[in-house]
């Protein structure tokens, strides 16, 4: 069962679209769920919504495999997904994928503390929630502010998964907040990359990799349970994140 609710942003100002899976059970008992945040919400649920018209179908996906957790996707706003998912201006090592500089990011503080401060209350307090298990998700971009919302707030998002990660708009400075930030309480870390990220263009897909396998040798030295996956073939696209799903919540589900 989907909700879909508008919910206003008092940092930007604006509405966004929230979509909130609730699974198949949730109006027959009186558990409480797990809750699983995620980005780039219109491409979370049903391809007639997806930018691009392709989705993680993730709703038919809960549903036929009977899995009992609360999602909660976030619809971008296309003109500032780059701004709000960036938590800093792009940094010098952005410029050999971009090929110049570029001065896109520096909302993502804003954009986390949004969801920490007021978007998860509001799930906790209307929706029978787990609060001590919250989880989050995301491709590309979706997965660096994951990864700097689990930096910031490591007692909150103790669980991530990160699918081919775009971390290199802010690889200087996501490397340094990993290293500095004290992720004792962050319990498990799932994380994989592509060999293809870029289709055809080599030069890019090695840099894509290695700048993915910098911040697991980073992380494998602070949380004690984390996994890194290079898929062979794997392009960057829905097509292939899709694939990837059953992997999502295989290590989600085993993520207490």
């Amino acid at each position: 069962m989907l909700e879909i609710i508008p919910f206003y942003i008092t940092a930007f100002k604006q509405k966004r679209l929230i979509r909130i899976y609730l699974p198949k059970n949730y109006n027959k008992d009186d558990q409480r769920y797990p809750v699983l945040y995620m980005h780039d919400g219109q491409n979370v649920f049903h391809d007639k919504d997806a930018i691009g018209g392709t989705s993680l179908n993730l709703e038919n996906y809960l549903d036929e495999n009977e899995l009992n957790v609360i999602v909660v996707g976030i619809d971008q706003n296309s003109e500032e997904r780059i701004n709000e998912y960036c938590p800093w201006i792009c940094g010098e090592y952005s410029k050999k994928f971009l090929g110049q500089e570029s001065l896109a990011g520096g909302k993502g503080i804003q954009y986390v503390d949004f969801i920490v401060r007021e978007l998860k209350p509001f799930i906790d307090n209307n929706y029978r929630t787990l609060t001590e298990r919250t989880a989050m998700a995301g491709m590309s971009l979706g997965g660096l502010i994951s990864t700097f919302a689990m930096c910031r707030y490591p007692q909150i998002f103790r669980n991530i998964a990160i699918l081919s990660s775009a971390f290199y708009r802010n690889q200087e400075e996501i490397e340094k907040l990993i290293q500095c930030t004290d992720l004792s309480q962050v319990k498990n870390i799932y994380l994989d990359c592509g060999t293809r990220e870029s289709g055809d263009v080599e030069v890019i897909n090695k840099e894509f990799l290695a700048s993915n396998k910098v911040i697991y040798e980073i992380l494998k030295e602070k949380v004690p349970n984390v996994e890194f996956q290079i898929v062979k073939e794997a392009e960057h696209n829905y097509v292939s994140f899709r694939d990837r799903v059953p992997k999502l919540f295989t290590f989600l589900s085993q993520a207490k």
